[in-house]
């Protein structure tokens, strides 16, 4: 038996309209045609590609560029700064021919390769959280709903109690503890313990929202006639659930999916403005912002890229959410 999701899908046009589409269109390329006609969500997917692209290439664009994001280019060079503030002699940061964003108060760190390093190390954090947080809200919210009862009674109380915690306290809280049980506090936490920590956070506090809208979408789902049929044929749960339920959740998932990486990248931003999260010398997004912030009196454009570009990636992103979701369900009105 054959789900709603997985039968052809016959697109009608108006008598004497030209260039009709083919009839018969998988539903896939019903929603490939759909999203290429939205110009918002075609701009949106540009800028996410841009930025995905921007971390994959950032040693290569450091290359190029000559510079790094860890070198103090201001204190191996005392022109630089000015000596008694230590902000940059030349207006607007330090903005010339050699460095492209200015260079860093105090330190005289280049600006735009720890911009471009730290738009990967953000990115490398949410996306890891939000695969995890992804796979976990499907697996607990398909169960629950599918299995009912007892079992669905049990993880929607779990699925009720992590979401009746305050998910921004709870953050700062946690990552100390966290960081605490395996880590010596008289030793300094390495850095890739604190990017494996803040990963495990964000993971273990990111998804029940998903599993929640999982679980309601299979308590309607498996009482439909193709559901029913096929238990009736002798199906197993696992192919009933991988044949019939997953391919009709695919909407949710993806656009809960897209919503949940900027907010990822946001709170692993704020984690680490707030001194919980990535520290020095590693370059990130929030780290500039709390760097940015005992500046600003002197020189805000240290501040301006890092505010711009994660404004812009947010609202790509939700952007890109909301053209998916039309894409994949017309009848849904933005």
């Amino acid at each position: 038996m054959t789900s709603p999701s997985q039968a052809g899908v016959v697109e009608k046009t108006a008598p004497g309209t030209e260039g009709a589409g083919p009839a018969g269109l998988a539903p896939r390329q019903l929603m490939w045609r759909r999203f290429k006609r939205d110009r918002t969500g075609v701009i949106s997917a540009c800028v996410v590609a841009f930025f995905f692209a921007v971390a994959v290439l950032a040693p290569a664009i450091s290359w190029v560029y000559g510079k790094d994001p860890y070198t103090t280019y201001g204190l191996d060079r005392p022109e630089l700064l000015d000596p008694l503030t230590g902000y940059p002699m030349k207006p607007n940061g330090g903005i010339d021919g050699e460095f492209w964003f200015g260079i860093e108060p105090k330190l005289g760190r280049d600006v735009l390769t720890q911009l471009v390093y730290g738009i990967r190390t953000s990115l490398l954090i949410g996306l890891a959280a939000t695969v995890l947080s992804t796979l976990t809200g499907i697996v607990i919210g398909v169960v629950a709903g599918y299995m009912g009862g007892r079992t669905d009674y049990v993880l929607g109380r779990l699925i009720d109690l992590l979401l009746s915690f305050p998910q921004q306290l709870f953050f700062v809280a946690f990552m100390p503890v966290f960081t605490a049980l395996f880590v010596s506090p008289q030793k300094e936490t390495p850095t890739y313990f604190r990017v494996t920590a803040l990963v495990m956070v964000l993971w273990l506090l990111g998804w029940m929202q998903l599993a929640r809208l999982l679980r309601g979408q299979v308590l309607s789902l498996r009482e439909r006639e193709f559901v029913e049929a096929a238990k009736v044929t002798g199906a197993s749960p696992w192919r009933i659930v991988r044949r019939e339920l997953l391919p009709n959740l695919v909407t949710p998932i993806l656009v809960q999916s897209t919503l949940m990486l900027p907010n990822f990248v946001t709170t692993e931003a704020a984690l680490s403005f707030l001194g919980v999260g990535v520290v020095e010398p590693t370059p990130d997004w929030g780290r500039m912002f709390a760097k940015g912030a005992n500046f600003y009196e002197g020189d805000i454009t240290y501040m301006f890229f890092p505010g711009i570009a994660m404004v812009v990636f947010v609202v790509a992103f939700n952007l890109l959410g909301d053209s998916v979701r039309d894409a994949m369900d017309p009848k849904t009105t933005r």
